[in-house]
């Protein structure tokens, strides 16, 4: 069982992680013997050797074209590596990138692909089938299925597997498992798609990672009316969001928009500020610890679904909180 550890240059978010936990569940073995990790690029050594503690090797695979994110290079090696180990699975998180990378690979290998799995039931007989559910429509359906026995690429829903403990960078890692360098056969048409320029837009937290995001909808009226959202969320240490209609309107930029057809986000408090709460947005958000809504409609789908709710003016209201934040912390 080989698992695809997905990462930026050395940096590993935790939706990343989760992968080994779905790895753990597709190899059918809790001790992890059968689950081997894979981590692409010279970048990923130091990664590699923080989740060698659950799992019972870690490919790193290097080559001169694999020196950044390269969609078909990523593919074409790991499709090499599944060969030459004669894997019966190969699992990634179906993050754009998990998703992009095991396509690939996928097709490479003539196999079928299996995308936002949310459970895995398999038993140990290698001939029996896998009885998995898997997320559709974005979400908004949930698919059982019967996986027929043989080679097959799967990618975890973001969220659906609680991520394993791993060493931190820096902290003393114990029982290491065996590390095996690989190096791929990759030809020139490998580099045809790759990362050749990168650009700082901007610091701070990001709308996927905030610990809060304060999103706003069409009650917000204007784009003067998210100056107020966008403070409550720099006291709160986090970040602003929007609907589609926001985006539609030009209020916000796609970039901020959450949804079906925009980013998903999971953070402990999600603020949804006159936003009715249609199935395409909660998609995006569903995986929020805590919600809070704001809305002067009672019965709208984001209230009743939300943990919490103020029924009142946003215009009023979040000025209101924001009052009393700067008071306190005076």
């Amino acid at each position: 069982m080989l698992v695809l550890i997905d990462h930026d240059r050395g940096q590993v978010e935790e939706v990343s992680l989760q992968v080994v936990a779905f790895g753990r569940a597709v190899g059918g073995r809790l001790d992890g013997d059968s689950v081997e990790a894979v981590v692409i690029g010279d970048q990923g050594a130091s990664i590699a050797e923080r989740v060698g503690t659950h799992v019972a090797v870690v490919h790193l695979v290097q080559h001169d074209a694999l020196t950044d994110y390269a969609p078909e290079a990523w593919g074409d090696a790991l499709a090499q590596l599944v060969v030459q180990r004669d894997a019966r699975a190969v699992v990634g998180v179906g993050t754009d990138r998990g998703n992009e990378v095991l396509a690939h690979a996928a097709a490479v290998l003539g196999v079928p692909f299996i995308t936002n799995v949310t459970t895995y039931e398999r038993d140990h007989d290698d001939d029996a089938s896998a009885f998995l559910t898997r997320q559709r429509w974005g979400g908004s359906l949930l698919e059982d299925a019967a996986l027929a026995p043989g080679l097959a690429a799967l990618s975890a829903a973001p969220h659906a597997f609680a991520p394993l403990e791993i060493p931190r960078p820096n902290e003393e890692v114990a029982a290491q498992s065996l590390m095996q360098l690989f190096t791929p056969n990759l030809g020139p048409e490998a580099g045809r798609t790759r990362v050749v320029e990168r650009r700082a837009v901007g610091g701070g937290v990001t709308l996927q990672t905030a610990p809060v995001v304060v999103s706003g909808g069409r009650g917000v009226g204007s784009v003067e009316g998210f100056v107020a959202l966008e403070q409550l969320a720099e006291l709160l240490g986090g970040a602003v969001g929007c609907s589609r209609v926001v985006t539609n309107q030009g209020w916000r930029p796609h970039s901020d928009q959450v949804g079906q057809t925009g980013k998903r986000v999971a953070p402990i408090l999600y603020i949804a500020c006159g936003i009715s709460g249609a199935i395409q947005h909660w998609i995006g958000m569903q995986s929020a610890q805590r919600v809070l809504a704001i809305n002067i409609d009672k019965d709208a789908p984001m209230v009743t679904k939300a943990d919490y709710a103020v029924i009142g003016d946003l215009h009023v209201v979040v000025p209101a909180i924001v009052a009393e934040l700067q008071r306190r912390r005076a």
